[in-house]
């Protein structure tokens, strides 16, 4: 199958074989406008490093709709995105409501972890219960549960349906249903669930599929259907709400149970390998190992043993920027790299270290490294608009992963305020002292330090909205850049990129200029 034919619908992942077998369709064209990426960063032309706003990219053949172009790609080895959007691990940014967000929009949020494990772990939680198929592990109450242990779950969960059964626990025999309409003006707390719940229930038997389940619970009109064994125990649960957040966001990142993905990030040190205990326990798809430089023998250390423990755990590695970095944490075992360092808008490690590199750069030669390995890498940093995203993933990358793009949603952490008349909302980088003072000093290797030396800074950000309209608008743009290059799919980029076919040339000073809004007495920037 061709690489145009691939890209159509469904997009194939991206693996050596993909961009290999979609790369022969390609041929080089000689003396075509431009240069290929491999002339570009050539080390024969002294080792300049470009960023993103260093290069553009020469437009290709349009023979296709926008609609066709699909964005599907990897972010580890066995978890693949219908977006590449990934929402940073910093407490201005990712909790759960971030995470439950972005992955109802194809993405996946990276919960931080300037918290506590089990804060952190509570976080997991209520992402992987927000949405489910089959619940298998419902919150039960036994008949002598109250109406007041129903109103502090509800208080915590967020939820207000429970299963009641004999020894309010899973795997015991259902006595009936206690929802929001058997509690609502009750006002005795102390009264049992057994004297007012529900006790004529539909059930169905297991197993059953879920279509079958969703079939039954759409033809009885109920909101909650309990599957129960064939001697009356109950085994798991379906909710209508599901149902209709399936048909609402069919792009949703799910596992293999239906439930929404999400990932978390840690340390790498000794107290983290409990913390990611946590973690896994609640369900965490993805473990990211998170530190300014990766490349040391406490990461390696961390890689190996998470592997060791949790074989089906995926691990993402970083950050790196050298492909020396790189060979070290894919020889570890990582099952995806973070590339960046020192370029996030409020990073400053560059600057007080005199260490990093640009991130066109960066992204070039680890993703040229982790192809060759069948790794694929997340941009990480440096991203400001739209074709920033459509540059990295030119350049290699499978995913970009996200700070201050995201940080002025209305499902970032906290409040919005407003100044001059512009309502903002606070962003802070995880190497700033406010934040390293609240824990994040580990991630570079200053827990323990007498004197804390900022690698960022503390800001604000203006107001974006929801992400359910904002990640759209990424998409539909990026879905534009590709289309205007040629390509139908992520797979189909990575091909013409090492076919040679996707063409590139440096921007001077002035070109950079020319290209971005200029020559206007005022102007209103709307981005949708």
């Amino acid at each position: 199958m061709s690489a145009a034919a691939a890209g159509a619908g469904t997009a194939p992942v991206a693996s050596v074989s993909a961009v290999k077998s979609a790369a022969d369709t390609f041929g080089f064209i000689d003396g075509a406008d431009g240069l290929p990426a491999s002339a570009i960063f050539d080390p024969k032309n002294g080792h300049i490093a470009y960023t993103y706003d260093d290069l553009i990219m020469l437009p290709g053949f349009i023979d296709f709709g926008v609609d066709e172009v699909s964005l599907s790609s990897r972010l580890t080895r066995n978890i693949t995105l219908n977006f590449p959007f990934v929402s940073s691990p910093m407490d201005t940014v990712t909790e759960h409501q971030m995470a439950i967000a972005m992955a109802l929009q194809g993405g996946m949020g990276i919960v931080h972890y300037n918290n506590t494990m089990e804060e952190q772990a509570a976080e997991v939680r209520s992402v992987k219960r927000f949405e489910n198929g089959f619940i298998t592990n419902p919150m039960c109450m036994s008949p002598a549960h109250t109406i007041g242990d129903v109103r502090a779950a509800k208080e915590k969960f967020g939820f207000s349906g429970f299963p009641i059964t004999e020894d309010g626990k899973i795997g015991s025999k259902l006595l009936g249903m206690v929802t929001s309409r058997d509690v609502d003006f009750r006002t005795d707390m102390a009264t049992p669930l057994g004297d007012i719940m529900s006790r004529d229930l539909v059930t169905a038997k297991g197993p059953i599929t879920l279509a079958e389940a969703n079939k039954i619970m759409r033809d009885t009109k109920v909101g909650k259907l309990p599957i129960v064994s064939a001697d009356g125990a109950l085994v798991a649960l379906t909710s209508r709400t599901d149902l209709k957040k399936n048909r609402d966001y069919p792009f949703a990142t799910k596992d293999g149970n239906k439930q929404l993905r999400v990932g978390a990030a840690i340390g790498t040190r000794p107290g983290d390998r409990e913390r990611a205990m946590h973690l896994v326990k609640e369900g965490v798809d993805v473990i990211v190992l998170d530190s300014s430089q990766g490349n040391s023998m406490y990461q390696i250390d961390m890689v190996k043993h998470l592997k060791a423990t949790y074989p089906d755990l995926d691990v993402i590695g970083g950050n790196v920027v050298t492909r020396t970095q790189a060979l070290s944490l894919i020889g570890a075992g990582v099952d995806g790299l973070r590339v960046g360092m020192g370029v996030g808008s409020i990073c400053t490690t560059q600057e007080v270290c005199a260490c990093g590199r640009a991130q066109g750069t960066s992204v070039y030669w680890t993703a040229r490294t982790a192809l060759e390995h069948d790794i694929p890498i997340i941009a990480d940093g440096g991203v400001g608009n739209t074709g920033h995203i459509v540059k990295a993933l030119a350049l290699g990358a499978s995913a970009v992963m996200m700070g201050s793009m995201l940080a002025g949603t209305e499902e970032a952490p906290g409040q919005y305020f407003f100044q001059d008349g512009v309502r903002l909302k606070k962003y802070r980088g995880m190497g700033s002292i406010e934040a390293m003072s609240s824990g994040s000093s580990k991630r570079y290797f200053a827990e323990t330090a007498v004197v804390k030396v900022a690698q960022g800074v503390s800001g604000a950000v203006v107001d974006k909205g929801s992400i359910k309209r904002y990640v759209p608008y990424l998409a539909q743009g990026v879905k534009h850049g590709l289309q205007d290059l040629g390509a139908r799919s992520v797979v189909e980029l990575n091909a013409m990129r090492e076919a040679g076919k996707l063409r590139f040339e440096i921007r001077s000073p002035a070109a950079q200029r020319e290209g971005g809004i200029h020559g206007l007495h005022t102007y209103e920037k709307r981005l949708m």
